[in-house]
C-alpha cells in the first residue's frame, strides 16, 4: 500500500492512459459502424437517383424524392462519365461548379464513391463523411485532452497539498523548537554572566559563554526558518570564513578544511544565520563521509551575475541515481541519520533565497561536490 501511495503520479497516468485507450477503442468501433451505415445510405440514395433519371410510368416518384430529400447530413456529388456535375447535396457554402467538381474528384481519388449503372453510361456517387461522423471521430481526442488535463491538475493539486503540509510541519516544528529552547538559553546566559562577574579570570566560563551563544544562534535559526526570513545585503566571503573556521576547530586532525574566496567582498541578499546553517550541514556531511581523514574545500566565485559556492569532500561519494533524492526528506545513508539536513538546505536556498542547490559531481570512493548558486546583490 505504501508503495502505491508513493507512486500515485504513475498510477494516475496509467489510469488516464487506460481511460483514453478504452475511449479510443469504443469510439473507433462506433465510427466504423456509422461509416458502414452511411455507405449503405449512400447506396440507397444512388439507387434513388438512378430511378429518378430513368423514371417511367411505373416509378413512384414520391418515394424517390423522399429518399433523395431525406439525406440532409451526408455530402454527395453526382458525376457522369465525363466528370460533369449532375447534382450535389450538403456541401455547405460550396456552390461553384468547378470547386464542387474538384471536391468530387478528390473524394473519388480517396475511393469514396459508388458506381451506379444507367441504361446509357454510369453515375459516380462521390460521398464524404457527415458532420456527426466527423465530430465523433474527433471526440476521443478531445476526451483524451480533458483526461490529461484532469490528471495534470490532480497531480499539481496533490503536490501543492503535500508541499503545504510539509510547510506547516516545518513551521510548527521550527517555532516550537525555538520556543522550547528560549527559556533554558535565557537562564544559561544569565548564569554565564553571573559566573563571569564572580570569576572574571576563569577561562572555562568564557568557553561556556561561547557555547551558550551558539545555542542562541541555533534557536535564532529555528525561529527564522519558522517564518519568511528577511534577506539583507551581506558579504558571502565573511559567511564562508566564519563557517570554515567553526568546522576547522571541530574537524579531526587528519581532515584539512580549506577555503578559496575572492580578496574583495562578494555581496548577496541573504539571511546570514540560515546560509551558515546550509554550509555547516554540507561540511558536516562531508566530514561524516570521510571517516576522520581527507579534505574539505569551500570555493566561492562570481559567475554571470551569480555567486557560486562549491563544497567538496573526498568521502565515499554518491550514486548518480541519488543526485536528486538526497534532498528528499527522510533520505539518508547514515545509520543514525534523520535525512533532514539536505532537505532543510534545499528549502533555505531555493524557497527562501530563490537560488539553487544541487550535486555538481560525485565519484564513488573519491568524493562529492555540492553547488549553491545565489543572486548577487546589486545596489
Amino acid at each position: 500500500m505504501k508503495l502505491l501511495l508513493r507512486n500515485y503520479k504513475f498510477w494516475l497516468c496509467v489510469a488516464a492512459v487506460f481511460i483514453a485507450g478504452i475511449s479510443l477503442f469504443v469510439s473507433n468501433r462506433i465510427t466504423k459502424e456509422l461509416a458502414t451505415e452511411e455507405r449503405k445510405r449512400v447506396g440507397v440514395w444512388g439507387e434513388a437517383m438512378r430511378s429518378m433519371l430513368e423514371a417511367n410510368e411505373s416509378t413512384d416518384l414520391n418515394l424517390v424524392l423522399t429518399i433523395l430529400n431525406d439525406n440532409t447530413t451526408i455530402p454527395v456529388v453526382v458525376l457522369d462519365e465525363r466528370g460533369e456535375v449532375l447534382d450535389f447535396r450538403n456541401l455547405g457554402t460550396l456552390t461553384d461548379t468547378a470547386e464542387i467538381r474538384k471536391e468530387a474528384l478528390a473524394l473519388k481519388t480517396k475511393g469514396q464513391f459508388m458506381q451506379t449503372p444507367l441504361a446509357e453510361g454510369n453515375l459516380f456517387i462521390c460521398y464524404g463523411e457527415s458532420i456527426n461522423l466527423q465530430r465523433l471521430a474527433w471526440y476521443p481526442y478531445i476526451q483524451l485532452g480533458i483526461v490529461s488535463l484532469f490528471v495534470i491538475v490532480a497531480i499539481i493539486a496533490l503536490l501543492y497539498s503535500k508541499k503545504a503540509e510539509q510547510n506547516r510541519v516545518w513551521v510548527g516544528l521550527s517555532k516550537e523548537t525555538a520556543h522550547q529552547l528560549g527559556t533554558p538559553i535565557s537562564a544559561l546566559m544569565a548564569w554565564s554572566e553571573m559566573f563571569q562577574s564572580v570569576y572574571p579570570d576563569e577561562p572555562l566560563f568564557a568557553e561556556m559563554e561561547k557555547d551558550v551563544h551558539r545555542l542562541k544562534l541555533v534557536a535564532d535559526r529555528f525561529s527564522k526558518i519558522g517564518s519568511v526570513p528577511e534577506l539583507v545585503p551581506y558579504d558571502l566571503c565573511a559567511i564562508v570564513s566564519e563557517v570554515v573556521e567553526y568546522i576547522r576547530r571541530r574537524a579531526p586532525r587528519r581532515v584539512s578544511v580549506t577555503q578559496t574566496i575572492p580578496d574583495h567582498p562578494v555581496m548577496g541578499r541573504t539571511t546570514p544565520e540560515l546560509l551558515q546553517w546550509v554550509l555547516e550541514n554540507l561540511l558536516k556531511n562531508g566530514l561524516d563521509a570521510m571517516h576522520d581523514e581527507g579534505a574539505l574545500t569551500v570555493t566561492l566565485t562570481e559567475e554571470d551575475g551569480q555567486a557560486v559556492l562549491l563544497v567538496s569532500d573526498t568521502g565515499r561519494g554518491i550514486l548518480r541515481k541519488h543526485f536528486k533524492t538526497v534532498f528528499h526528506p527522510g533520505f539518508t545513508t547514515k545509520k543514525r541519520g534523520w535525512g533532514l539536513g539536505l532537505s532543510l538546505a534545499k528549502r533555505i536556498v531555493e524557497d527562501y533565497h530563490h537560488g539553487r542547490i544541487y550535486v555538481k559531481s560525485s565519484t564513488i570512493g573519491k568524493g562529492t561536490t555540492f553547488c549553491i548558486e545565489l543572486a548577487l546583490f546589486r545596489p
